[in-house]
C-alpha cells in the first residue's frame, strides 16, 4: 500500500468515526455530570444528571457487557438493583445478571433500545449465574432460550420458580412502574392462577424481552422534569394476551402496497433544554 492509500485510508477512518461521534455524542461520553441526581424528560427523549456507577460485582450480581459502558443510572435505580439483587439472594437463588441500564449521561442509544435514557431502566436477564462468570462469559453473554413465539409456549424445563420469583419480587417493589416482559411469558404467569397476583398489573406485555426483563422506574419524588407514563388500567392484564397471541402466532400479514405520496418525515425528537448543558458540560 502506498503513502498516499494509507493518508486516505486513515482520512476515511477519521471522518467515520467523526460521523458516528456527532450522530449519537452521548456515547462518546464516558463520565457522569453533576453531583445531585435528576432524571430529565421521558423515558425515550432524555437525559441523566449525576448518575452513578453499578458496580461490575455486588452481592447477588453481576454486570454483563460492560464495555457498553451501560451501566449507569439514577441513584434510585442503582439503589434499586441492590437491594432487589439482595432480595432474591435471600431466598436461595444465584445471581442475576444485570445487563443495560444507562449511559454515564442518559441520552439515546444508537442502537438496542429507544429508552434507557434516563436512568430509570434495567434490563436483567433470566437466567442466572451460579459462579463467578470469566471475561469472555461476561462480555459476551449467551442468552437462553426461554420462549417459542410460534407455538406460543414457555419452556419449562429452564422456567423455574425462580423465574417467577424475580418477577414477582421487582413488581411488589413500591419503586417499580412496570416490567416488560414477553407475551408468553405474561401468559405463563396467568396460567398459573395465583392466589395473591395483584403484582401481575405491572407485568406488562410487549415485543422481545424473552430472555430478560425491562424493569422501569418512577419518577423520583422531586425530580420535577423527569415525566412518568401514564397510569396502567386496573387489573392483572391477563385479558389482553389473545391479541398478543394472534400477532405472535398467526398467519404473516401481506404488507399493504406502496403509498404514491412520499409519507411525512417524523420530526425528530427534542430533548429538554437541560440536556444540551449535561451533554456539553466538561
Amino acid at each position: 500500500m502506498t503513502y498516499s492509500n494509507l493518508s486516505s485510508l486513515l482520512a476515511l477512518v477519521l471522518l467515520q468515526s467523526m460521523t458516528w461521534v456527532n450522530a449519537n455524542p452521548w456515547e462518546a461520553i464516558d463520565n457522569p455530570y453533576g453531583n445531585q441526581a435528576a432524571a430529565i424528560g421521558g423515558y425515550a427523549n432524555g437525559c441523566l444528571q449525576g448518575g452513578q456507577a453499578l458496580p461490575i460485582v455486588g452481592d447477588g450480581y453481576q454486570v454483563i457487557r460492560t464495555n457498553r459502558q451501560r451501566y449507569y443510572g439514577h441513584e434510585v435505580l442503582t439503589g434499586f438493583v441492590r437491594d432487589f439483587a439482595t432480595n432474591v439472594k435471600q431466598q436461595g437463588f444465584n445471581d442475576l445478571l444485570i445487563a443495560d441500564m444507562s449511559m454515564p449521561r442518559g441520552g439515546n442509544f444508537t442502537q438496542g433500545h429507544s429508552s434507557h435514557q434516563i436512568g430509570l431502566d434495567v434490563d436483567i436477564w433470566f437466567q442466572q449465574a451460579s459462579r463467578p462468570l470469566t471475561k469472555t462469559e461476561r462480555e459476551q453473554p449467551q442468552p437462553l432460550k426461554f420462549v417459542d413465539k410460534k407455538k406460543f409456549l414457555l419452556d419449562n424445563k429452564i422456567w423455574t420458580n425462580a423465574q417467577t420469583q424475580m418477577l414477582r419480587i421487582a413488581a411488589e417493589d413500591e419503586r417499580v412502574a412496570r416490567i416488560f416482559v414477553s407475551p408468553v411469558i405474561k401468559q405463563h404467569l396467568c396460567n398459573l392462577e395465583l392466589t395473591n397476583n395483584a403484582w401481575l398489573n405491572k407485568v406488562r406485555p410487549w415485543w422481545g424481552h424473552t430472555y430478560h426483563m425491562h424493569v422501569r422506574l418512577h419518577c423520583p419524588e422531586g425530580d420535577k422534569l423527569c415525566q412518568n407514563q401514564a397510569p396502567i388500567t386496573a387489573g392483572d392484564g391477563c385479558n389482553e394476551l389473545s391479541w398478543w397471541k394472534k400477532q405472535l402466532t398467526g398467519a404473516p400479514v401481506k404488507p399493504p402496497a406502496k403509498p404514491t405520496t412520499k409519507p411525512k418525515k417524523k420530526k425528530p425528537k427534542v430533548k429538554p433544554q437541560q440536556c444540551s448543558h449535561i451533554l456539553s458540560a466538561k
